[in-house]
């Protein structure tokens, strides 16, 4: 068996772990050209703001909307908690992108309970998490995607079946 946990909006929980009460919020990459809008927050969303929009068309949908930059050294301190975390599961972690790592399970006993309470571990240190334990791991990969905060998929077939294709496409990216 296999677990992914995936930290949503990566980047962004990065630029503002310590500032839960930014809202709405906007993530731009500073470095970039032409920089835009590449994370946002729900009450961003709410307020019209969109991911590829700039800076000043953000602030033109909401004024109270805050823009933050890449926080690069935040990002590396989030990825370092969670493969801290991720292996106190299993040995057998891997590094699998930003926010995203993947663990193979030696002992299958209680995956549900387990991975649940490092979601929590990880909600202490102001980090939010979701989860999923899986056949495969690119099948935990998507569940970790749609799961609120953990989800066990027994059945890889009965679980995909249902899925849009959008959903499907997301595990190629």
């Amino acid at each position: 068996m296999f677990g992914t946990i995936y930290l949503p909006n990566f980047y962004l929980q990065a630029a503002t772990r310590h500032q839960p009460e930014l809202n709405p919020v906007a993530l731009i990459e500073e470095h970039e050209r032409k920089p835009i809008v590449i994370q946002l927050n729900e009450p961003a969303e709410n307020a019209g703001i969109r991911k590829g929009m700039t800076p000043s068309q953000a602030l033109a949908r909401s004024l109270h909307v805050v823009i933050k930059v890449r926080a690069p050294m935040q990002e590396k301190s989030i990825q370092e908690i969670l493969l801290h975390y991720a292996f106190t599961l299993s040995p057998f972690v891997e590094d699998t992108a930003p926010g995203v790592c993947t663990v193979e399970f030696t002992d299958c006993r209680n995956l549900s309970e387990k991975v649940g309470r490092l979601i929590e571990q990880l909600a202490e240190c102001e980090i939010r998490a979701q989860a999923a334990v899986a056949p495969t791991s690119d099948i935990s990969f998507l569940a970790a995607h749609l799961a609120r905060p953990v989800l066990q998929i027994e059945n890889a077939k009965g679980f995909l079946a249902p899925l849009p294709i959008e959903t499907l496409a997301m595990g190629a990216t």
